[in-house]
């Protein structure tokens, strides 16, 4: 076999683990390569809210927020339950050890993080949850820094929201305007922070293209080679075992040799509509957030090379709204007093407060497979809702008019009104306000617990007579649909607790590992707190080259831990 290059680990994806792993393995004494088939590095952790939920991380232990082992791994087995080797016992102890160590080799490097106080995790009624909360977050960061490289970054959410620099933690204040004077602070600070960046003429960065950005500058400054533009052709496969892949670069193709292992962390198949149709998950990708370059095709390519797959048909939902300028998520809209959400038959059927978006996306889905109209769901809110909480980018009190003139927004001056509009039957509709209403007014949701968690109370309003609780009673009302849309799928090639990638006989595929969206999660069907998704994607990144570093001295591999 003849080789044009050659590296110790290959890396296809530059998205959180992407680069953890590279760095990981720079600093094993391994030589990384980083192959990115779009333009820009960074992936849809670039595009997130940069938040990694860790359990027991460094920074709680320094805040003396008490977490340990036996909870973290009690919260896992409660939520999660038995969904197959995906999330077995191995996998999730790895999760759980490697997650802190993880986080302290990257401070070690300089990343600078910063806890997400009172970011619950979502099941926090869960034995084991940590109402305190196990997220953290990238901090501001002088993207300046990166030079000419800053160009190479893919754009994050400040970009999207006008360059507004809004780290994850300070959203549900700023999202309440001026409803009171820390939420009027809030604002000022980050109105603060933001114009002075610009004068100053710096290029300031939050949520994921912060954390991003921190890696990549450390990568760069390492040496270490990132190719954009290069997009994996195949995996080189020698006697069983994966050697190197074939990419195409500068309109070539090229065989780069992988002395220790290949590692695929190139996302999922959010936008393969032919992916999409085989298993199930419904739209065409036009409904997902997750990045342009979330294909699939390495997925496709390690399978054909033996890998297992499992979880395909699951995915990061994500109820979603349609606007003039494009899909909009439901987040911060849901958990606030004055709104429910309703089938096509009129009635509530899930906590629309629910901080697990994924499973109000579930919800959705098995409604309408249950034979009841439920895609387009119908967000319906009343006069107070709209003049307290911004709605998209629309902010309180304001709305565009093309979102009345498009039928995006249907407004009525009653109930039955705003019924016919949505094409639901009046009487059902009425009553389900009627009995929501007779609830909300003293602050019980009998029929779902909405309000009940810490968790669905984080985006509420706290200066509401109740949090998330209150009634559709001031006219006129409004109606937006409401449609599983997603952050990206959650299943991928079945790996182990180094990353490994499987064979259905459950056979490791030597050479080969995998993490992030590529392969099945290890959180199975469920989102167990903000951050999970990436950082699984650089947990199990760092178990790859730990491992293949281990190997490449011809050790045993032990790992830390429990």
């Amino acid at each position: 076999m003849s080789w044009d290059y050659e590296y110790d680990v290959a890396i296809v994806g530059s998205g959180m683990g992407g680069f953890v792993g590279a760095l990981a393995a720079q600093q094993l004494g391994l030589r990384p390569i980083i192959l990115e088939k779009r333009e820009v590095v960074g992936g849809s952790s670039a595009m997130s809210g940069g938040v990694l939920w860790i359990p027991n991380n460094p920074l709680m232990q320094r805040d003396g927020v008490g977490d340990s082992y036996e909870d973290a791994m009690a919260y896992f087995e409660s939520v999660v339950g038995d969904v197959g080797p995906a999330s077995s016992e191995a996998r999730r102890r790895a999760y759980i050890t490697l997650g802190p160590e993880m986080v302290e080799f990257l401070e070690g490097l300089g990343a600078k993080f910063q806890r997400c106080e009172g970011y619950s995790d979502y099941h926090d009624e869960a034995p084991g949850a940590s109402v305190r909360g196990r997220a953290i977050e990238a901090a501001i960061w002088e993207g300046s820094q990166l030079g000419p490289w800053l160009s190479k970054l893919q754009p994050g959410l400040a970009e999207e929201f006008g360059g507004i620099v809004l780290p994850a933690g300070e959203v549900h204040l700023f999202s309440l305007g001026f409803r009171s004077f820390a939420t009027s602070k809030m604002v000022i600070r980050v109105v603060t922070r933001t114009v002075l960046g610009r004068l100053r003429r710096q290029k300031l960065r939050a949520n994921g293209a912060s954390l991003m950005g921190q890696l990549f500058k450390i990568a760069v400054d390492q040496g270490i080679p990132v190719w954009t533009e290069s997009p994996l052709v195949d995996l080189v496969e020698e006697d069983g075992r994966i050697t190197g892949v074939l990419v195409e670069t500068k309109n070539r193709k090229v065989r780069i040799k992988a002395n220790h292992g290949v590692l695929i962390n190139a996302g999922g198949f959010a936008h393969n509509s032919s992916m999409r149709g085989e298993f199930g998950l419904a739209h065409d990708g036009d409904w997902s957030f997750a990045n342009p370059g979330d294909t699939g095709e390495a997925i496709q390519i390690a399978i054909r090379h033996g890998a297992a797959a499992e979880l395909m048909d699951d995915a990061w939902w994500m109820p979603t709204i349609s606007t003039p300028s494009g899909p909009h998520m439901l987040l911060l809209e849901r958990p606030r007093p004055g709104s429910i959400i309703v089938d096509g038959s009129g009635r509530r059927f899930v906590n629309e407060a629910h901080m697990s978006y994924m499973e109000i996306g579930q919800a959705l889905r098995r409604r309408n497979h249950e034979g009841i109209s439920a895609i387009p769901s119908w967000m319906v809110f009343d006069r107070r809702h709209r003049n307290r909480y911004a709605l998209g980018k629309a902010a309180p009190r304001m709305m565009p008019k093309a979102w009345f003139s498009t039928g995006i927004i249907k407004k009525a001056d009653t109930i039955e009104g705003l019924a016919k509009q949505m094409d639901v039957d009046p009487a059902t509709l009425q009553a389900t306000v009627e009995r929501f209403n007779r609830f909300a007014s003293v602050g019980q949701d009998p029929d779902f617990h909405r309000g009940e968690r810490a968790s669905d109370l984080f985006y509420g309003d706290p200066w509401a007579d109740h949090p998330s609780l209150g009634p559709l009673d001031r006219p006129p009302y409004y109606a937006v649909a409401v449609v599983p849309g997603d952050v990206g799928t959650s299943g991928g090639v079945l790996t182990d607790e180094h990353a490994r990638v499987l064979r259905p006989d459950g056979e490791v595929i030597p050479g080969l590992y995998a993490s992030g969206n590529s392969t099945a999660s290890v959180h199975g069907r469920r989102y167990l707190g903000a951050g999970a998704s990436i950082a699984a994607s650089g947990i199990f990144s760092y178990a790859a080259v730990l491992h293949a570093a281990a190997e490449a001295k011809e050790e045993p591999y032990v790992p830390s831990g429990p």
